[in-house]
């Protein structure tokens, strides 16, 4: 079979003459192929195997294109990488590899084709096409694997077993492809995992990260996170979501299962924002849940804190995970900790007062809280699911009214505590704080307008019962 076509991209050319005058063969696998087989755009990422050295042949290439792009080169690995025309084209020489079973990084010696292609994760990643002069875009599918993206399977080239012991990463990845290209994960390979999940703890958890937000940022990620739990992999690294997966019920009555509603709003999300801190914030919004629940006979079942608690097990987990502790951090701690408010909003009679906290608490992100808010509408009661969306449109339209009329996002106060202690010729003190918390507290409930000669007013107002004015 002849896959001249995929190889439109002059570089690919000069590659080929580079190897020729090395005397060696080269060949275009993995990723570059499947997803040119699968009409998945243009790629960013070319992956060069030679028969000989790799560095050698990205060195070749190199002088052989315009400006000569620099050419990292990674010795401990025996790989090269340049940058042409936004493309990265990384080359290595073909190899075999051998595992310890403590680590996952291999002890690597040079093969051949065959070999490198058996060490390839998933028969769909083993594909490559000759790059040789005198074979030029002949494909080599010594696995079938033309054949399972045809019928949509993951299965890796040799015992499942083995290719997921000997690198655990590749049970992550092998879900990470299920969920983007919407394929299903062969039985045997499905079981391995599940047998193997286990040894997922030698991995780094930069890496499963890695993994974690590509699913994240798939369409549909809850296909991943659902074969994520059904092999064990889950409770691994992400205990606080497998907690939450059962129904508990005392005296008939029950709860639902928060795991599964997780699941469902990241989905109902994911639909509506490409940001996968919001995407993340979707799916650790009810983390909280667990270690709250509590059953009374009067109420049945609550949660009472819960988003309190959650937002506090945020940090806990992004540091666990070594995920970013910034701002990142901080906008999911903020989205779990005020993920009912807008929710209790739209079940009373929405207020101007309590929309106005609602911004003003919200800041930057009330658009990304009520984002979250309506993709945690999971309700199957049609009338119920109308209800709230409905309240919910209230709550937005109330939202561009009152930020209109009163400016409360991102707040500042009208009148400074430089002005405070001028006024009243006062030294830092509570009384500062005092003043301006009242100021803060009028324009939120309505009581006045947010602006500096109504808040200077209600200042000399409190400054007077706090006793700061003298009368002579």
């Amino acid at each position: 079979m002849n896959y001249k076509a995929a190889l439109q991209n002059p570089v690919f050319k000069v590659i080929s003459q580079a190897s020729k005058n090395l005397n060696l063969d080269s060949y275009v696998i993995g990723g570059f192929v499947r997803d040119y087989i699968l009409e998945r755009g243009d790629a960013k990422d070319i992956d060069v195997v030679a028969i000989g050295s790799g560095i050698e042949l990205a060195r070749e290439v190199s002088k052989r294109l315009p400006n000569k792009p620099k050419v990292q080169v990674f010795k401990t690995y025996g790989t090269a990488m340049l940058r042409y025309n936004d493309v990265e084209i990384e080359f290595v020489g073909a190899r075999k590899e051998s595992y310890n079973e403590d680590s996952r990084n291999p002890i690597v010696e040079n093969g051949t084709l065959q070999d490198d292609q058996n060490r390839r994760d998933f028969t769909i990643n083993a594909l490559a096409i000759n790059l040789s002069e005198s074979n030029f875009g002949d494909l080599l599918d010594p696995f079938n694997g033309v054949e399972d993206l045809g019928n949509k399977i993951i299965k890796t080239p040799l015992n499942p077993d083995i290719t997921y012991s000997d690198d655990p990463l590749r049970m992550m990845r092998a879900i990470r492809f299920a969920t983007q290209l919407d394929f299903i994960i062969e039985e045997q390979s499905l079981n391995a995992i599940t047998r193997n999940s286990a040894r997922i703890k030698i991995i780094t958890k930069e890496r499963i990260i890695v993994e974690l937000n590509k699913i994240l940022e798939s369409s549909k990620p809850s296909k991943g996170f659902l074969l994520l739990e059904k092999t064990r992999l889950l409770k691994h690294f992400l205990p606080e979501l497998t907690n939450l997966k059962g129904i508990d019920e005392v005296e008939g009555q029950t709860h639902k299962d928060n795991f599964y509603h997780t699941l469902e709003v990241v989905d109902n999300i994911s639909k509506n924002t490409n940001d996968v801190w919001l995407r993340w914030a979707a799916l650790l919004h009810d983390i909280g849940k667990a270690p709250t629940k509590r059953f009374s006979k009067k109420v049945g079942w609550t949660f009472h804190g819960h988003e309190f608690e959650g937002s506090k097990m945020v940090y806990h987990l992004f540091k666990r995970l070594k995920m970013p502790l910034n701002d990142k951090m901080k906008f999911v701690q903020k989205m779990v900790f005020m993920s009912s408010r807008p929710i209790v909003l739209a079940e009373d009679l929405v207020t101007d007062s309590a929309v106005r906290r609602l911004v003003f608490d919200a800041g930057d992100y009330v658009e990304d809280l009520m984002t979250l808010c309506e993709a945690d509408i999971t309700t199957k009661n049609p009338k119920r699911f109308d209800k709230y969306h409905n309240n919910f449109k209230i709550v937005r339209d109330k939202i561009i009214e009152v930020e209109e009329k009163d400016h409360v996002r991102n707040f500042q106060p009208p009148v400074s505590g430089e002005e405070i202690m001028e006024t009243f010729n006062l030294k830092p003190s509570k009384e500062i704080g005092i003043i301006k918390e009242a100021i803060k507290e009028a324009i939120l409930e309505g009581e006045i307008p947010n602006e500096h000669d109504a808040a200077f007013n209600l200042m000399i107002k409190k400054g007077e019962a706090l006793g700061l004015i003298k009368n002579e």
